[in-house]
């Protein structure tokens, strides 16, 4: 046979013998499936086109978004998914695509993985383990399907799989049963603190477990109080990283898998570095805040700066999200703010290049005071006038959102909110809360890592005691126990659910847990009418910590 007869066999021997797989870490948006149809064409073309890609997988519901909630028992959800799901098979290029979507069955809704080639959808896989703890309540939803799906991808034996699938043993173990020589998982996994170890802990462990090589691709992007930090991975069948996407990025990464002669895969893709902890935390809030502000369509943003660490951050995390023209800073000063407050604040502003206004609550004071002299006659000065400063400031706040179709970003911590330490109608007023899920040692942290990419935070605004300044030389530990006591509590108490006694157990002092849990437990009310923030622990208040406002409950149990 001549030389040039043998090149071609050659060449469509090695093409048969290797697969480009893409993980696609996009971002939809929720309820937007026009949208998110189109988003899966054209992700799908560039990596035909930019990566030569054989196979695209894409995050877990891409077309309705994750979570869609009760999006999902809407009538019209199934005749949507239908038209997207023609529009997808009538306009995909030549490539395997999996795409996950809802699709209503005949015992009811599924979670669907869905793989398209040549113009048609040739399998469907429906999720078997359905997730319904912290954030997640799936079983409202969706019926779990009961069979595996292996299909043959260019000669290649691929099992498809969903998410919570791949945290359970049962799912893999049936596709590698069924032939599976490869693992295909899409994802909507959200983030918290510590996420993307255990993912990476789980998927290694299914690989080493089936003797199968796993590609998980996840979602990235906001939604709500929650983030998708997309950290995609691909791990082979000895349970060896092959490939990380950098985390809270958008982007198309590539892995190349190739048939060795024994019959076993390799699979080789770029590693994006081991993630550092406080730069996650960092990312998460600034992809929270600039999805949360862009997808409600708001020009922009605009805070209370008080000089204060909390309000400082808040205004960093906004500007490093928005860009400096979409963020406006307001300073409120009244008579018990301490000059450096007014000049530090000022100095923020300066640095970050934001618009930056000061208006005076005195006036203000003065006329609701004036207004309730009458019912305030006999009483003598308390936490009222205190609140009274708050609230006046929420109303300049909202009246400013209001005129020029800014969202108001709140700058209250985890600590705080735990502990009831905020005003309702006051700084709790507005429409985002950055720090919500961020307890104040975190924030002290964040600022300092802030600072070191480029000061933005005057030294002294991190190192001087925080304080409300409602009240003359006023410090927040006249009314809280120290923030690094405080915080040790909370973890335990919020995000560990553990009890007075075992706290006290651990060494704290009686006193100070029974008044800590009480405060957590009397503020149930304010957290509800609170707005929603990024959640970036394991136990955020809110979707994942749903305790009731009148309750019996004690302290102790």
């Amino acid at each position: 046979m001549r030389e040039n007869a043998v090149a071609p066999l050659v060449e469509a021997f090695l093409k048969m013998s290797q697969l480009c797989v893409v993980m696609a870490q996009v971002n939809p948006l929720v309820g937007d499936i026009d949208a998110n149809t189109r988003l899966v064409l054209d992700a799908t073309r560039r990596a035909v086109a930019e990566c030569g890609a054989d196979v695209v997988v894409f995050p877990e519901l891409v077309l309705t978004g994750y979570p869609p909630e009760d999006l999902l028992l809407r009538e019209s959800i199934g005749p949507r998914i239908e038209r997207a799901l023609a529009a997808l098979a009538a306009e995909l290029p030549p490539a395997w695509v999996l795409v996950g979507y809802p699709r209503p069955g005949a015992d009811g809704l599924h979670n669907v993985a869905g793989l398209f080639h040549g113009g048609t959808l040739v399998a469907e896989y429906a999720k078997m383990e359905l997730p319904n703890y912290q954030v997640f309540d799936e079983k409202r939803y969706f019926v779990p399907g009961t069979t595996p799906c292996v299909v043959d991808i260019a000669g290649f034996r691929v099992g498809l799989s969903v998410c919570e699938d791949i945290w359970h043993a049962g799912p893999a173990d049936l596709a590698v049963a069924a032939g599976a020589e490869l693992i295909l998982n899409i994802n909507a996994s959200p983030y918290h603190a510590g996420k993307h170890r255990h993912r990476l802990l789980v998927v290694t462990e299914r690989a080493i477990a089936g003797r199968v090589p796993v590609v998980y691709a996840n979602m990235v992007g906001g939604q709500d109080e929650l983030v998708f930090d997309g950290g995609s991975i691909a791990v082979d069948a000895a349970g060896r990283l092959a490939a990380r996407a950098p985390h809270f990025e958008e982007g198309l990464f590539a892995v190349k898998l190739t048939r060795r002669s024994g019959g076993g895969l390799t699979l080789e893709g770029s590693v994006s570095p081991e993630p550092e902890h406080l730069a996650l935390v960092y990312s998460a809030l600034v992809t929270g805040v600039r999805d949360y502000v862009t997808k409600n369509r708001f020009k922009g943003v605009v805070l209370g700066l008080s000089g204060g660490i909390d309000s400082a951050l808040t205004l960093a995390v906004a500007v490093d999200a928005l860009g400096a023209e979409r963020v406006e800073a307001v300073m409120m000063p009244f008579r018990y703010t301490a000059a450096m407050s007014i000049e530090d604040a000022e100095a923020e502003a300066h640095a970050l290049g934001v618009r930056f206004s000061v208006l005076s609550i005195e006036p203000m004071y003065e006329a609701f005071m004036g207004a309730l002299a009458g019912e305030f006659a006999g009483s003598s000065v308390d936490t009222t006038e205190q609140n009274l400063q708050a609230r006046c400031r929420g109303v300049l706040l909202m009246a400013i959102s209001n005129k020029k179709g800014l969202l108001v970003l709140t700058t209250g911590n985890k600590s705080e909110m735990a502990v009831g330490y905020s005003t309702l109608y006051g700084d709790m007023a507005g429409g985002f809360d950055v720090l919500k899920d961020v307890p104040k040692t975190l924030v002290f942290a964040l600022a300092r890592y802030r600072n070191v990419q480029g000061e933005v935070i005057p030294e002294r605004v991190i190192t001087r005691a925080p304080s409300a300044e409602l009240a003359p030389d006023q410090k927040d530990e006249d009314n809280l126990p120290p923030y690094e006591v405080l915080d040790q509590i909370l973890e335990r108490y919020v995000e560990r659910d553990m009890s007075a006694d075992a706290i006290v157990a651990e060494g704290f002092e009686p006193q100070t847990v029974a008044r800590v849990i009480r405060l957590v437990d009397l503020n149930e009310y304010k957290r509800r009418q609170a707005p929603v923030g990024v959640r970036v622990t394991q136990r955020a208040f809110g979707r994942d910590r749903r305790y009731p406002i009148t309750s019996g409950w004690k302290p102790g149990d």
